[in-house]
């Protein structure tokens, strides 16, 4: 097919409609993950620690991190458990998380979240 009979109109359309739905696609994966990361916080800090930061605290941080790890790659570090420990106790009503998951990302939650702590 040359130039000429190239459905160009189509194609352009086609490829606008992919960019589209990768778009949507990329938000509504995101607002999960973050999502995620609340609830795991949240839970690490009301049924395991009882909002306590003891030494058992730690050691159950780093048992949780190790199998995560294990499970599901090495991006589940203690550090990430932290962050997901302290976003949950930022924003301790999840409405709040959940009406703003769709437009602000991870990162603008984790860099909100530590404002004024430098």
């Amino acid at each position: 097919m040359n130039e000429e009979t190239k459905p160009t109109e189509l194609i352009s359309s086609v490829k606008q409609l992919i960019k589209e739905s990768r778009a949507r696609v990329a938000v509504a994966v995101n607002a999960e993950i973050t999502m995620l990361y609340y609830q795991i916080g949240k839970r690490i800090n009301d049924d395991v620690l009882k909002n306590d930061r003891a030494e058992y605290g730690k050691q159950v941080i780093s048992i949780l991190s190790t199998d995560l790890a294990l499970e599901y790659g090495r991006g589940w570090s203690e550090k990430l458990i932290r962050h997901c420990m302290h976003f949950a106790s930022v924003f301790p009503d999840s409405s709040i998380v959940s009406a703003l998951r769709r437009q602000l990302s991870w990162t603008h939650f984790k860099s909100l979240m530590y404002i004024g702590m430098n």
